[in-house]
């Protein structure tokens, strides 16, 4: 990644929806992370993800939730197509090919951890203390990781 830094992040999803192991079944292990309706989250992706920035993999709303793996951001953020299928329960009408206003990055690499990391696990740690993640009312599902939580959790995740 010549001449940027390389940034982590944490982007949820519910593991009936799309979990970690179905984008390791994805025959080139990639897939649109289409279908975020939040300015915030949106923003994260349009201006800030670029293709080599790592992800915490993270299980929402499951019993329990925790980060599953990392992968890698693979491709930068393009208009979400989502937002243009009527079928979509992500369909916006105010969204257009010449206007859109959703956008969705293509994450890929997928690495499973060898142990789940559950969120109580995570809240134990006082290296994770200033995380976002752990801090009260935080419920974005995209979220900038320091370095030093995403190695960490890494780590976590690496043993067995």
């Amino acid at each position: 990644m010549a001449g940027t830094q390389r940034r982590y992040w944490l982007m949820k999803t519910e593991p009936d929806v799309f979990s970690i192991e179905d984008l390791v079944r994805r025959p080139d292990q990639s897939e649109m992370w289409d279908g975020v309706r939040n300015y915030q989250a949106r923003n994260f992706m349009l201006n800030d993800m670029k293709a080599g920035d790592l992800i915490l993999f993270y299980h929402s709303n499951a019993e329990p939730s925790g980060v599953a793996g990392v992968a890698e951001i693979v491709a930068p953020a393009q208009p979400d197509p989502s937002a243009w299928d009527k079928k979509s329960e992500y369909f916006d009408p105010k969204s257009t090919p010449q206007n859109p206003r959703w956008f969705c990055v293509t994450v890929g690499r997928p690495k499973p951890f060898s142990r789940f990391v559950a969120l109580d696990e995570l809240r134990q740690h006082s290296a994770l203390k200033d995380m976002l993640l752990l801090r009260k009312g935080q419920r974005l599902s995209i979220q900038p990781v320091q370095p030093e939580e995403f190695n960490f959790i890494v780590e976590l995740g690496s043993k067995s």
